[in-house]
């Protein structure tokens, strides 16, 4: 069953740029006209963690396998053997692995062989091998024995060859002229060469006359190629690149060689992660190959997370919704012209709307849920598939009422054979798979570099045994590309949130929520002694606003009415301390409708300066509820918003126009789902 893959229809439609790059629709329903003839791109698909690609290279796979012979790699998970001998390096085994894969019989294609990989392999893993221990070379050789089986399935099964192997073996002399390395390659590619390969007219081993100094002998190239990459280094990177080509010429061959049969679609390598050491040694040696002439026809369908990395300055860039129909990727004399960076778009608010309806079609969750939804994850695709899922899931009597922080607190089943598992923790480790996220659940409360060294300090002192736990922090952030934020240390609106709600519920402490409070009691007195925004910031997540009203009041007749509104924005930007699980109306719902018992005010206030104190408190509540990404927006209370701007306007003595722009502004700012602009009307929020 076909996955619903909102917005990546521009890869997977029968016209769409899958089929035009391979030559075929999906499962096999007709040939389809090559876009780039001769010359397909490598095509990268990128964007951070959560945007769908790995998903999306899976559904290719799925659409596509059984029709053209295809193999699906992540780059950043090579399986390392745990017993390996020295000729194993994650290229070697990711090489090793998508030509078994590639090399698979389907429902309409036959297997293609790979004979020239299978006696580079062989070549290469005898540089570890000694008269003294034939059983590394029996090990390494039975591990190659799915590789092997692409060309010979029934002598590869067989254990006779590999005896025969370690009897050359054991027979080679000496040659002082000769590596040794060499003397065992010679020796084992003449075995396999004898068992395997006698059914070939014309030996595969010839197509390595072409490596170094082999002038045009097959099996001294070979010879060559193991004795390189048993050196490492340079000419290791060479021997790699090299045997990356041989995988190329192996599936070319099959198409066009004697042997090519009926084959429609071109074969299709899909490299998740491409961005990783292994993903970079296995598409560069192709792009460089293509750059000077050769013409492979293997079409690589790839996914990176780095959308700047420094070997796409030169690729063809395109958003996917540009990809539909064409995808023009002119060929320069740069290498990396050959790259086609195909930019995966966040989803709109109308796709997150029909994600949430497949979840309820009965719409049983709130009409405005699916924006909030959209708001909360910037329609990162498995954030929003995530919190679909869990509406869907929800208890029937609870979904009326549902909020995104709601969500956060469900449970969800993402598989039939497992257990549901809360929706918070697996989003989170899905977009932060790292081994501990304490430190990032602490430092997500910073604003900058400087507090969150101060929480360091305070908070995580056994941290900083191998340098600054922020800085390091900062950088793993940078290294995993996620976005970066001036007035946040954390700067991904989602990651934030789910770090700070792991901060505020992972130690199970309510209602006193210790690990909470002692972050932000932290950042609060780093802040102070004055009532500055930041302070009073943090006086919010602790569940304080008598402060932050005191405040407010107290400077709003300053003549600086926009830095008035920009600290109002500022403070009620705190994460709100709620409570899971909780039931009813939010709490500052009533407090902006001034619903609730008149607090106690400060002494000394004159009627008129008690009026002011209360607006200025209905206004703080009211701008935390309606920005908060947790929570839903709400209709009145955005009406009350502008109905006490308007009435503060009254009040200024020179600023009416900022406050009587902002009553008109801001609820359509919210009603838009947009940050409140500053100064209002501004689009950007700035």
């Amino acid at each position: 069953m076909d996955r619903e893959l909102y917005g990546r229809e521009a890869v997977l439609e029968p016209g769409g740029l899958a089929a035009r790059l391979i030559g075929l629709g999906p499962y096999g329903h007709g040939r389809v006209p090559f876009e780039h003839g001769e010359d397909p791109p490598v095509t990268v698909f990128t964007g951070g963690r959560g945007m769908g690609k790995t998903v999306l290279l899976k559904e290719v796979r799925n659409r596509y396998r059984g029709f053209t012979p295809l193999a699906l790699l992540d780059c950043a998970a090579v399986e390392e053997p745990a017993d390996h001998g020295p000729g194993w390096t994650p290229l070697t085994g990711a090489l090793a692995e998508l030509a078994v894969q590639l090399g698979q019989r389907g429902e309409a294609v036959r297997p293609v062989p790979f004979p020239r990989l299978s006696l580079a392999l062989v070549a290469v893993a005898s540089v570890g091998w000694t008269r003294e221990d034939d059983e590394r070379a029996r090990r390494d050789l039975q591990r190659l024995g799915p590789l092997l089986a692409t060309v010979d399935a029934g002598r590869a099964a067989a254990a006779s060859w590999v005896g025969k192997v370690l009897a050359k073996l054991a027979g080679t002399a000496a040659d002082a002229g000769v590596p040794f390395a060499g003397l065992i390659a010679e020796a084992t590619v003449e075995t396999v060469v004898e068992e395997f390969f006698s059914r070939f007219k014309k030996a595969p081993e010839d197509w390595f006359g072409g490596y170094r100094t082999a002038g045009g002998r097959g099996r001294a190239g070979l010879q060559q190629l193991a004795v390189d990459f048993g050196q490492g280094g340079p000419r290791r990177e060479e021997a790699e690149s090299f045997l990356v080509l041989t995988l190329t010429e192996d599936l070319h061959r099959a198409y066009t060689g004697l042997r090519r049969g009926t084959r429609v679609g071109r074969p299709l390598i899909l490299l998740d992660n491409v961005h990783a050491p292994v993903g970079r040694a296995l598409v560069e040696p192709v792009l460089r190959a293509r750059a000077a002439g050769r013409r492979d026809h293997t079409v690589l369908l790839t996914a990176s997370r780095a959308r700047d990395h420094e070997a796409l300055r030169h690729a063809t860039r395109a958003r996917l919704p540009e990809t539909a129909h064409q995808a023009p990727c002119p060929r320069t004399d740069r290498v990396g012209s050959g790259l086609l960076a195909v930019e995966l778009p966040p989803l709109t608010p109308t796709q997150t709307r029909a994600a949430l309806d497949r979840h309820d079609p009965a719409g049983r969750t709130p009409a405005t849920l699916s924006r909030a939804v959209h708001r909360l994850t910037g329609g990162r695709p498995l954030g929003v598939d995530l919190l679909a899922r869990a509406a869907g899931e929800a208890p029937p009597a609870a979904r009326a009422t549902l909020t995104p922080g709601d969500l956060l607190d469900l449970t969800v089943e993402l598989r039939e054979d497992a257990a549901p598992v809360p929706v918070a923790p697996a989003l989170l480790a899905a977009l932060l798979p790292v081994p501990r996220t304490g430190p990032y659940t602490v430092l997500a409360a910073a604003h900058d570099e400087e507090s969150a060294r101060r929480l360091a300090q305070a908070r995580l002192p056994g941290e900083s045994l191998d340098g600054d736990v922020a800085l390091r922090v900062r950088d793993l952030l940078r290294a995993e590309h996620w976005a970066e934020h001036p007035g946040h240390f954390v700067g991904d609106p989602l990651l934030r949130a789910l770090l700070l709600h792991r901060l505020r519920f992972e130690d199970d402490d309510h209602p006193h929520h210790a690990a909470w409070r002692a972050v932000h009691e932290t950042l609060r007195r780093h802040y102070g002694p004055q009532p500055g925004p930041y302070r009073l910031h943090h006086d919010l997540a602790l569940g304080t606003t008598a402060e932050a009203v005191a405040h407010l009041r107290l400077t709003f007749p300053e003549p600086d009415v926009l830095g008035w509104l920009g600290r109002l924005r500022f403070i009620a930007a705190a994460p709100y301390p709620r409570d899971k699980g909780r039931t009813g109306p939010d709490p500052r719902r009533a407090v902006a409708l001034g619903q609730t018992p008149a607090p106690d005010l400060p002494g000394g206030l004159d009627p008129d300066a008690a009026e002011l104190h209360l607006s200025v408190r209905r206004l703080l509540h009211a701008v935390w509820l309606l920005t908060d990404p947790l929570a839903l927006p709400d209709e009145e209370v955005a009406d009350r918003l502008a109905h006490e701007l308007r009435r503060l306007s009254g009040r200024h003595l020179t600023g009416s126009g900022p406050l009587w722009d902002a009553a008109g502004q801001w609820p359509r700012d919210i009603r838009a789902w947009r940050e409140l602009s500053l100064p209002p009307g501004r689009e950007d929020g700035d």
